[in-house]
């Protein structure tokens, strides 16, 4: 007789009813009416209708003094000054690179501007493709993990996982790659990371250093493959959202 896998279920922990606390973000769908205030500008995602400023995409409504827009909850990454995005090289011409960072367009990478003196900056890793709209936006986006791997998360929706390295050159300007295979432990480490933050993609949590370590030390009961059940990726969500509400306060 085959084998059947069967999973009881487990008692879980109760969430405060609203899990956005402190959130006072304003969503819309297409055709909502944001103000029928003539005094504000209309910026992206809106159009006037009526004397009425007129959500024409589904998102969060924004303000930035009188200029009104609605940011999609999904389209493609629009880039901003300071941000710091993951990017694949397309490719490679004779002054400059083409790359991909989940824009509308390639982005153009000067070969003048690049700055390589100890090796390659981005060696063995794992690349995860998200949705933008689910990056946190923090002070830095470079974070190496308690668990012994380093995560970049691109305002773009590129998340770059590599193991962490010995040391840094910062003299160079970087670090220079270790082109040794990866270890066993290391590889298992990634792919774990890796499959908690399609967890949480799935579940729709923000990520950040803190949720993504959350919910690493959640799946710890789980075997890296069966992260990615159903069952066991809202089971360990949910415990993430817990600890991110206890936190919070």
């Amino acid at each position: 007789m085959a084998a059947i896998e069967v999973r009881l279920p487990v008692a879980r922990k109760l969430v405060a009813q609203s899990l956005a606390q402190g959130s006072d973000k304003h969503l819309v769908a297409p055709g909502d009416t944001i103000t029928t205030d003539t005094g504000y500008m209309r910026g992206h995602g809106t159009y006037m209708g009526d004397e009425k400023l007129v959500a024409s995409v589904a998102g969060a409504v924004e303000r930035v003094n009188k200029l009104i827009c609605v940011k999609a909850l999904k389209t493609r990454y629009n880039g901003e000054v300071g941000d710091i995005v993951v990017g694949r090289v397309t490719e490679v011409q004779q002054k400059r690179w083409k790359v991909e960072t989940n824009a509308r367009l390639d982005s153009v990478l000067l070969l003048s501007s690049m700055n390589l003196p100890g090796g390659e900056l981005l060696g063995q890793g794992v690349l995860v493709q998200v949705s933008p709209s689910l990056v946190k936006r923090q002070k830095t986006h470079f974070h190496d993990l308690p668990c012994g791997a380093s995560v970049i998360l691109g305002n773009n929706g590129f998340i770059w996982i590599y193991p962490t390295p010995e040391q840094k050159n910062e003299e160079a300007g970087g670090f220079v790659t270790n082109l040794e295979p990866v270890s066993l432990h290391d590889r298992a480490v990634i792919s774990r990371l890796r499959n908690c933050i399609l967890a949480l993609v799935a579940q729709k949590l923000m990520l950040y250093d803190t949720s993504i370590v959350y919910c690493y030390e959640a799946s710890h009961p789980h075997q890296i493959k069966d992260i990615l059940k159903p069952e066991v990726m809202q089971e360990i969500v949910l415990e993430t959202r817990q600890r991110l509400l206890e936190l919070e306060g």
